[in-house]
């Protein structure tokens, strides 16, 4: 496992982090899965792992809490996030700071947080959503100073909205916030205009999410995939959307290097990026483990592949069903 400094704090974090959204909804039968991917993960040398009270109204953050309990003799970097207030996901310019983050569930949450963890502090605590017309409140600003001073929190993040990579520019030019968390792959090239740039100017850490668009880079996704019942794509993969990306997917499925899977050129993709602090995919299963990992080598691709990957990329524009 390769490791890169998480911006201004100095932290050494895997390239390879541990998204732990899947887990949330999980049944108690099926944690034990959850728990042996988790450990496997940190066998291979993962040590960043992000989480969110959002994920199984705290589910996904008490079983990061037990992953803790078992490796005490390793420092994991816990990462999770602050719901907004209305439990509204993405944040919209029309919803009024006042029903998104009050310092009051600010606060509340925060301690929610570290309950599920048994910390006393959080390496990052970050805001779930984001919005730009917020950014000037001194409600938040002040409640970071406090959390920070206080030890409860080590360092403070925002979550930018799906395609919406710019909308959280300001934020960062506070000084208050230390990491960003940016859907970043190989179409979504669009944090490299300006959100990358201003990143690497006030050191500020990266956290590429959604690194397999939904599934789509994972090379699984046809046009005729149906999701189970309940399950959140089903909602995302619309078929407006399901034959746009399996369309996308398919063109780039004759680049995709003899030996390598489409899911390791995503991967590797995103890690050609030095600005890219850590990435963070979903990892249910222990073969998803096993097989992410191995992408933190320093290998990277060749010049001619990430050319061409470039190419690929897809600008998009919010919508109903992007979320």
């Amino acid at each position: 496992m390769k490791y890169r400094t998480f911006g201004r704090t100095g932290w050494k974090v895997s390239e390879i982090g541990y998204g732990m959204w899947g887990m949330g909804g999980w049944k108690e039968s099926d944690d034990q899965l959850s728990m042996q991917s988790l450990d496997v993960a940190v066998e291979k040398g993962v040590n960043f792992f992000d989480t969110a009270w959002g994920y199984g109204n705290g589910h996904s953050e008490r079983l990061l809490g037990q992953l803790l309990e078992r490796h005490p003799d390793k420092k994991l970097y816990t990462a999770s996030k602050i719901p907004p207030k209305n439990f509204c996901w993405p944040a919209k310019p029309e919803y009024a700071f006042e029903d998104s983050y009050p310092v009051a569930h600010i606060m509340n949450f925060t301690h929610r947080t570290l309950k599920n963890l048994g910390r006393e502090q959080i390496d990052l605590m970050q805001f779930h959503t984001w919005d730009e017309s917020w950014t000037d409140r001194e409600e938040w600003q002040r409640a970071v100073e406090d959390l920070k001073s206080s030890g409860k929190v080590a360092a403070m993040g925002i979550s930018v909205n799906r395609w919406e990579p710019e909308n959280g520019i300001k934020a960062l030019e506070t000084g208050l916030i230390d990491a960003v968390q940016v859907i970043y792959n190989i179409f979504d090239q669009a944090p490299e205009d300006v959100l990358f740039p201003l990143c690497d100017e006030l050191n500020i850490a990266v956290i590429a999410r959604v690194p397999f668009d939904e599934g789509t880079l994972t090379g699984n996704l046809t046009k005729e995939t149906v999701f189970p019942e309940g399950d959140w794509r089903a909602s995302y993969f619309v078929p407006e959307n399901l034959l746009a990306s399996a369309e996308r997917a398919d063109r780039l499925r004759p680049v995709v290097p003899d030996g390598m899977t489409m899911a390791e050129m995503a991967l590797r993709f995103i890690l050609m990026n030095n600005t890219v602090s850590t990435t963070i995919p979903g990892m249910r299963k222990l073969k998803n483990v096993l097989a992410n990992v191995q992408t933190s080598d320093g290998c990277g691709l060749s010049e001619n592949l990430h050319t061409e990957l470039r190419k690929h990329r897809w600008d998009r524009t919010p919508t109903a069903w992007s979320q």
